[in-house]
């Protein structure tokens, strides 16, 4: 079943951090968006902006900052392999993986979920390439025993327009917040009315306490031409 991602979203207070990749309805463009929240004051000081290859966190006010050590890094990066997103810097591993001639699962095979107990946040990671096909994979404990790493991997030869798929490290609130199971979620990329409209529909689905930032990309296939955006909750 294809699901509607502004309904998956209202009324979940914290599905954490989410990727979704996709195609445009019209078959003409790859589309990704990329989004944090944040229960702690630490999480919520942050802000995305632009690099010259994709996009960082940042701190929004750096003498509230307590520790960068799992907020701090570059969630989007472009290569000449594609464009890799995900919620650690574990984005730095898949291109250094990629430019040394491994690939996006080999060089996730070297990590696993973040080392933050109790909630061992899951690393979530998406790749899409050049001939628009992609992948996503999940980095958890395996029934929450962080003795194991379970890694689960995913990938969709091509785009369907209209067609995503949603992954995100937690499944709801809680205490702690239980990892994303089951397989990526179909998403309907309802961009009829415009790609900005879409994702700042999604903007506008999540928690208001919790949200943090959002990313919005999407990339011409012929030509190659890029528009995206940011949304920061916190504002200069």
């Amino acid at each position: 079943m294809i699901c509607n991602i502004n309904e998956l979203l209202q009324g979940n207070a914290y599905p954490g951090r989410g990727i979704i990749i996709g195609c445009s309805g019209d078959g003409k463009r790859s589309v990704i968006v990329y989004f944090i929240m944040g229960r702690s004051e630490n999480s919520r000081n942050r802000v995305f902006e632009k690099t010259n290859d994709g996009i960082r966190t940042v701190a929004f006010d750096e003498s509230k900052m307590t520790d960068p050590s799992l907020i701090i890094y570059h969630p989007v990066r472009e290569s000449e392999f594609g464009v890799i997103v995900t919620n650690g810097d574990q984005t730095d591993t898949i291109l250094k993986s990629q430019s040394s001639g491994s690939c996006f699962t080999s060089a996730l095979r070297t990590r696993e979920f973040e080392p933050d107990a109790p909630v061992y946040t899951p690393r979530i990671s998406g790749l899409i390439e050049q001939n628009g096909s992609y992948k996503l994979s999940i980095l958890k404990t395996s029934a929450g025993n962080p003795k194991f790493c379970q890694r689960n991997f995913y990938e969709y030869s091509g785009l369907i327009p209209g067609l995503g798929h949603f992954i995100s490290t937690y499944k709801n609130d809680g205490d702690p917040p239980p990892s994303f199971y089951g397989d990526p979620v179909p998403v309907e990329i309802t961009d009829s009315s415009g790609f900005e409209v879409f994702a700042n529909d999604i903007w506008e689905s999540l928690d208001a306490n919790n949200k943090v930032s959002l990313y919005a990309r999407a990339s011409d296939l012929t030509t190659g031409e890029v528009s995206d955006f940011i949304i920061n909750k916190l504002k200069a």
